[in-house]
């Protein structure tokens, strides 16, 4: 975390193996009963069991709700069949964005490219330029307007030919025994050559990947980091000022998810949650097509955040009221 929204990312110790055997541990902890919710509320859609048995404790419903085991394995295959359903509704849009050689063909039409691609044609760009009712993204629709279309180009064609190349390597067999971050290898999406810093950020460059590539790339969007802070408690686990999922500005009392987080380490806790969503499929008797490996991932982070929106909205009220922030 850090307290002036600079793009630092996050102290070192977030880098070391035993912190992050630690943020580990703590995600497994909290998982089961984040999941066991998303479960039975087939991801936040359907009736929980608590509020029916609420609903039969109020009108004097005889009997005792349960839920067995195969309705929640039921629920389980709804929710991977609605994610990957939602997920494929304008995926089209970013397989024709992120194809090498028309964007190596657009070199002398950089300008169409960010005034007409970009800006109405790339969805999440589009979505966010359109909503004038978050003060946050105030900022966001002026750097787009002052961004270098030659550069804007540029860094979406190395986003497409890094996104080319990692699905060539990428081996279905041998992907799930990566070990450590540095083993599933995306340190170089943090760096400059694959940002447009304040349009192509951590989070839309990631989304554009995830749309293309959801085996290999996991969705780092806000509902994401904010449920990584959730998932890990809200501790600290041994950072100076507070959690690395957060960002603060104590001047203007605003907090929000630390949208310069690494994408390397979001990648490898998301690897990690798939495994854990993973194992709970193979218990209950479900497929995970792993083409869609990350969709599902998304799905359960998204829930998470959901679940705490109120919380979230507080946190993050100041800037909505005036203040700006990133996108």
């Amino acid at each position: 975390m850090y307290t002036k929204m600079d793009n630092s990312g996050v102290e070192d110790v977030c880098y070391t193996k035993e912190h992050i055997e630690k943020v580990l541990d703590v995600i497994r902890k909290n998982f089961g009963q984040y999941f066991e919710s998303f479960l039975d509320s087939t991801a936040g859609k359907g009736v929980t069991l608590e509020r029916f048995q609420g609903l039969q404790e109020k009108f004097r419903v005889a009997g005792q709700a349960k839920k067995k085991k195969g309705d929640l394995s039921e629920n389980y295959k709804a929710i991977i069949r609605e994610s990957i359903n939602d997920f494929e509704q304008d995926r089209v849009n970013y397989i024709n964005i992120l194809k090498k050689n028309w964007l190596e063909d657009l070199e002398d039409d950089a300008y169409s490219f960010k005034s007409k691609t970009l800006k109405n044609e790339c969805p999440i760009i589009r979505k966010t330029l359109a909503n004038k009712k978050a003060k946050e993204l105030d900022k966001y629709r002026i750097s787009f307007s002052m961004a270098d279309a030659d550069w804007l180009l540029k860094v979406v064609t190395n986003l497409c030919i890094f996104g080319d190349e990692y699905q060539k390597k990428y081996d279905p067999n041998t992907y799930e025994n990566a070990k450590t971050y540095q083993d599933l290898d995306m340190g170089l999406l943090d760096t400059d050559e694959y940002t447009a810093y304040g349009v192509i950020g951590g989070g839309i460059k990631t989304h554009m990947l995830y749309k293309v590539h959801p085996a290999i790339f996991p969705n780092r969007s806000r509902s994401a980091i904010w449920a990584l802070w959730y998932l890990t408690g809200k501790e600290t686990f041994g950072c100076r000022t507070d959690s690395e999922f957060l960002m603060i500005d104590r001047d203007k009392t605003i907090t929000q998810q630390n949208y310069f987080y690494p994408y390397e380490l979001f990648a490898y806790y998301a690897f990690e949650i798939y495994k854990m969503l993973r194992d709970k499929a193979a218990e209950y008797n479900v497929y995970i097509d792993t083409e869609y490996r990350y969709v599902i991932v998304d799905a359960f982070l998204e829930y998470i955040a959901t679940k705490h929106e109120s919380e979230i909205s507080f946190l993050k009220a100041q800037i909505r009221e005036g203040a700006k922030g990133d996108a």
